[in-house]
């Protein structure tokens, strides 16, 4: 498993101004306040609740919407971000080293929370984007193989999990924010993506998300309930819950 692939959207080379970035905000912070209101409705953490945020960067996520857990630490390869994590809410941290298992032992943690990460789990980087422009069906088939090995090592560490992704077949494409993207090879994704990349508030030249169905979740985490994360009825993202 490569860690430079557990990274969220805020660290690419993404830039996002005007309207488009308002209304993606605002979206953003009604769903990741609903997916707390979730997680809390499920899970009745105390104060010695170990819970690890795989992928959590510096730490601002979790703390703005699960203040609440006390015993946290941050999982990630960005050494700045972890020491931002500690300096600045406290958390204790766990360094990734990129190799193919995570650093922790069988069920180390009660709980590990994980958004919006493992959709990037697609290989080592420069691979990965490489592979995303030349050849969808290799592509898929390529991160699908990296993502159930995480997901393997998430189902190790834990005792309980909640994983959410982007749904593949939401109209409009998460990362792009191009309508019905996702439903096409990630070389075609591409080619439209090279276009709008012209005018486009929302830019993107390293593409290397792979998008998950309901069906392929399943697969991943077999002993998780899927929970439908939903916008105007559409499912906008899935969650695998596994309860201790």
């Amino acid at each position: 498993m490569s860690v430079e692939a557990l990274v969220d959207e805020a660290r690419f080379r993404t830039r996002e101004v005007g309207a488009l970035a308002r209304l993606k905000g605002a979206i953003a912070f009604r769903s990741r306040r609903r997916r707390a209101e979730l997680f809390f409705s499920i899970f009745a953490t105390t104060e010695d609740t170990r819970v690890l945020d795989l992928g959590g960067g510096k730490g601002r996520h979790f703390a703005k919407h699960y203040a609440a857990i006390r015993n946290v630490w941050i999982g990630d390869y960005d050494t700045s971000a972890l020491d931002f994590a500690e300096r600045h809410f406290g958390y204790r941290t766990v360094p990734l080293d990129g190799t193919e298992t995570l650093p922790l032992s069988d069920g180390e943690f009660d709980i590990i929370f994980c958004s919006s990460v493992i959709e990037h789990v697609t290989g080592p980087k420069a691979d990965a984007v490489a592979l995303f422009k030349r050849d969808g069906a290799r592509f898929r088939t390529q991160a699908f193989a990296y993502q159930q090995r995480f997901a393997d090592e998430i189902r190790r560490s834990s005792k309980s999990y909640f994983v959410q992704t982007p749904f593949r077949f939401f109209p409009v494409e998460v990362h792009s924010w191009i309508p019905l993207l996702g439903f096409l090879p990630t070389h075609l994704q591409w080619r439209i993506i090279k276009v709008f990349n012209r005018f486009w508030p929302r830019k993107d030249d390293r593409p290397d998300w792979s998008l998950l169905t309901e069906t392929e979740m399943r697969q991943l985490f077999p002993d998780a309930e899927i929970h439908r994360e939903t916008f105007f009825g559409l499912t906008k993202s899935l969650i695998a819950i596994r309860r201790s």
